[in-house]
C-alpha cells in the first residue's frame, strides 16, 4: 500500500463508489465492476465493510483481487474531530483499511457548514486530522476529505483554509461538483484546491435530481479538462446513478470511459 503519489501530468482510472448500490452484496458490486471494465472500487463503510469487521474486509480484499480489481480506496463515515461523539474509532476505521488493503481513507470534515463553524469547531478538526494522518501514514495509509456541504470542505474557500491550517503533506482533498453552483466556479474551485486535489466524485445531478451522465457529458468534459492540469494519478469514481440501477451505471460508464481514454491518450502523446 502506498500514498497518494504525484505524476507529472495527471492520469485517470475510472472507478465506482459501492455506496451506489447500497442494496447488493459485495459479490454482486464486484460482478458489476468486472461488467463494467473499470478498474477499481471505493468501498463504503456503512454496509459493505463497516469499520471493525476486520474478518469481511479481508474477505472484500481478496475477491477485489480476485477479480483483477483495486481497492481505490476505503469510503469511511469517520468524523474528523468528533471521535467521542458516539461513531467507530478512527483506530478500528485505520484497522478495517489495512485489512481491505486501501491505499487512502475518505473522511468527513466534521459536522458543520463552514458557516455555521467556530473557531473552536475548526480547531477540533485541524487538530484531530493531524493526529489521524500521523496514525495513517505509519500503515502507509493517505487521508482524504471528501468535498462535502454541511462540512467544512463545502467551499473552495474554507477547504483550502483547512487544508492549509492542517498543513500535513499524508492529506488530500477530493473533489465532486458542488451542488447548486455554476459551472464557471466548479471549474475555479478545481484550481483552488488543486495542490491537494486526489479522486473525484463523478455524478450529474441537476440540483439533486440524478440525471443520465451523458446528458452532462458538456459540463464533465470542462471539469476533466481542468483536472487533468492538476498533477496526480487519480480516480474518477462514478457515484449516485438515476433509480440506483445497474443499467443505468453501465450507461453512464460507458460514456466516462469513452471521455478517460481521449484525454489519456493525449497525455501520452505528450509524453511520447
Amino acid at each position: 500500500m502506498t500514498p497518494f503519489l504525484e505524476w507529472r501530468e495527471a492520469m485517470f482510472k475510472v472507478g465506482l463508489c459501492s455506496i451506489t448500490f447500497r442494496q447488493l452484496s459485495v459479490a454482486e458490486v464486484i460482478d458489476i465492476s468486472k461488467k463494467a471494465g473499470i478498474s477499481g472500487i471505493e468501498w463504503g463503510g456503512d454496509i459493505h465493510v463497516p469499520p471493525g469487521n476486520v474478518e469481511g474486509a479481508t474477505q472484500v480484499a481478496y475477491l477485489t483481487k480476485q477479480a483483477n480489481l483495486q481497492v481505490s480506496s476505503y469510503g469511511s463515515y469517520y468524523r474528523v474531530g468528533y471521535e467521542e461523539d458516539g461513531q467507530e474509532s478512527f483506530a478500528k476505521v485505520l484497522e478495517t483499511a489495512i485489512a481491505l488493503t486501501a491505499p487512502s481513507i475518505r473522511v468527513w470534515a466534521g459536522r458543520v457548514g463552514s458557516r455555521e463553524a467556530s473557531e473552536q469547531d475548526r480547531k477540533k478538526v485541524v487538530d484531530d486530522a493531524k493526529r489521524i494522518a500521523e496514525l495513517a501514514k505509519n500503515k502507509m495509509i493517505s487521508i482524504h476529505f471528501e468535498y462535502h456541504r454541511g462540512t467544512l470542505t463545502d467551499t473552495a474557500e474554507s477547504a483550502t483554509q483547512l487544508m492549509e491550517e492542517i498543513n500535513h503533506p499524508n492529506v488530500f482533498l477530493y473533489w465532486q461538483p458542488a451542488v447548486n453552483e455554476s459551472v464557471q466556479k466548479r471549474i475555479d474551485s478545481i484550481e483552488r484546491v488543486s495542490p491537494w486535489l486526489s479522486h473525484v466524485h463523478v455524478f450529474y445531478w441537476e440540483n439533486t435530481n440524478r440525471l443520465p451522465f451523458s446528458s452532462g457529458v458538456t459540463m464533465w468534459e470542462q471539469y476533466l479538462n481542468a483536472l487533468k492540469r492538476v498533477k496526480g494519478e487519480r480516480y474518477l469514481l462514478m457515484e449516485f446513478v438515476r433509480e440506483n440501477k445497474v443499467e443505468q451505471f453501465m450507461d453512464d460508464v460507458e460514456v466516462l470511459k469513452r471521455m478517460v481514454t481521449n484525454l489519456n491518450r493525449q497525455f501520452l502523446k505528450k509524453e511520447y
